[in-house]
């Protein structure tokens, strides 16, 4: 909850700065904005209010990457797994080109509800529909519509919900909180395979089920996480089609700080989803077994997963708070995740698959939860412009997203044989490239 002696944010627009690819216009607050420092501590009620609503959210919005695509994808066309690639290359592709616009309509959002809960109901309603849509398609084109709307949809919701982080948390709660967060995002998807292992004779229900749970938590965040009302807003400059296309870009040596942070998220996610676009499939091929018998695979070595992934998530975002330290437990994160995907990449057998999914499991909870404290940490213009950069940063897992499964099935196809295709040269350009994520981030300087 905002804190009732916490004043409404007044803005302004100031003067254009020109920076190295174009300019921004740059909104100023009437009042001087307060320092991190002076923001208040957020409530237990509004950290677990906030997990919870981002539980809901990855649970309905990861399941379909995890499984329920897959199978929807296997039954429409058989044997045509680059279509898989194809979906998810075009949602991320739509994310990535609406994310600053709707980030920045975010921040001027004027309504008693405040700037982020509407954003949070619009993109819940639509991510339900996305959902019906995915669930009832017949063809890839129509498959992959439904993934768009759950892109823009789902994503708007985890959106609205990051901005409130960026709108609330000190400096001395957002370790904790992103390790939670980043908890809760992990166990999301285990939790929606789990639910889709006995779902898979009815399409609907493998989709709404998921879905169902991100309704109820998202809506539980906007009834009872107040926030404070946004009508006292005013700007000196208008909203224009100008304007909005001026916040997709900034002055990177201005925020050099934000750059680095962006250039190692983009790293990693690319490398890890590299790894994750065809887990499903690349499961049935190294153990033998349908598509269609997978998913209670995957929901058992999730299971086993949960474990380390709060290890890394939980244990990385406290001990960051503690020891003051971001850096260091990033790239440790990052060189775990790596070992993982090798161990996984000349894996035939379960034990070793477990193996490597453990430590990718620590990995990414590690990363996912610190580099969001991370970025909170650096996050150009917080009070004014947090939804604007944070679509902006958005772009470091879209572009990823979007590049990486049309450019995996290349690396597939290499040496591949009749009966199984070239997962391991994948796996292991994957490691190098999150690697090189991990590295990234001693770039930066504000932050240790």
């Amino acid at each position: 909850m905002i804190s009732p002696e916490m004043p409404p944010v007044t803005a302004s627009s100031g003067s254009p700065v020109t920076g190295a690819i174009g300019t921004e216009e740059e909104l100023l607050a009437v009042a001087p904005p307060r320092d991190d420092a002076d923001l208040p501590k957020v409530s237990s009620k509004y950290i677990w209010l906030m997990v919870l609503a981002q539980l809901g959210v990855f649970i309905a919005f990861i399941t379909p990457i995890a499984i329920s695509l897959a199978v929807k994808v296997s039954q429409i066309s058989p044997g045509q797994e680059q279509n898989l690639g194809y979906i998810l290359g075009a949602g991320s592709l739509v994310v990535m080109l609406t994310g600053p616009m709707l980030g920045t309509l975010s921040d001027r959002t004027r309504t008693s509800l405040g700037r982020r809960r509407p954003f949070i109901i619009a993109g819940t309603g639509l991510g339900v529909v996305s959902l019906f849509v995915m669930a009832t398609s017949e063809s890839i084109p129509v498959l992959a519509l439904g993934w768009v709307l759950a892109q823009l949809g789902w994503g708007q919701a985890l959106a609205g919900l990051n901005s409130s982080q960026a709108d609330r948390l000190p400096e001395s709660q957002r370790g904790k909180v992103s390790g939670l967060v980043g908890f809760a995002n992990q166990i999301g998807p285990v939790v929606g395979v789990v639910s889709a292992g006995s779902l898979m004779g009815n399409s609907l229900l493998l989709f709404l089920v998921p879905g169902s749970v991100g309704v109820l938590f998202c809506l539980l965040f906007v009834l009872f996480a107040h926030e404070e009302s946004s009508k006292a807003l005013v700007f000196e400059d208008r909203l224009s089609m100008r304007l909005i296309a001026s916040k997709y870009l900034y002055n990177p040596r201005k925020h050099k700080d934000f750059s680095w942070n962006w250039l190692a998220r983009f790293l990693f996610y690319f490398g890890l989803t590299l790894n994750t676009t065809f887990t499903a499939f690349f499961m049935a091929s190294r153990l033998g077994v349908s598509l269609q018998a997978i998913a209670g695979v995957i929901a058992t070595i999730g299971g086993i997963g949960i474990l380390a992934t709060t290890l890394g998530a939980i244990g990385g975002g406290f001990l960051s708070d503690k020891i003051r330290r971001r850096k260091p437990i990033v790239l440790a994160a990052a060189i775990t995740f790596a070992a993982g995907i090798v161990v996984m990449a000349f894996a035939h057998d379960l034990p070793v698959i477990i193996a490597g999914s453990v430590l990718t499991s620590i990995g990414i909870g590690g990363f996912s939860a610190v580099d969001q404290a991370l970025l909170l940490d650096v996050l150009p213009e917080k009070k004014t412009n947090a939804g604007r950069f944070l679509g902006i940063t958005g772009f470091a897992t879209s572009i990823p997203q979007a590049a990486a499964p049309l450019i995996a099935p290349l690396f597939l196809t290499i040496g591949a044989t009749a009966t199984e295709k070239n997962y391991t040269l994948l796996y292991l350009l994957a490691a190098g490239i999150t690697l090189l994520g991990g590295f990234t981030v001693l770039r930066i300087k504000s932050v240790r």
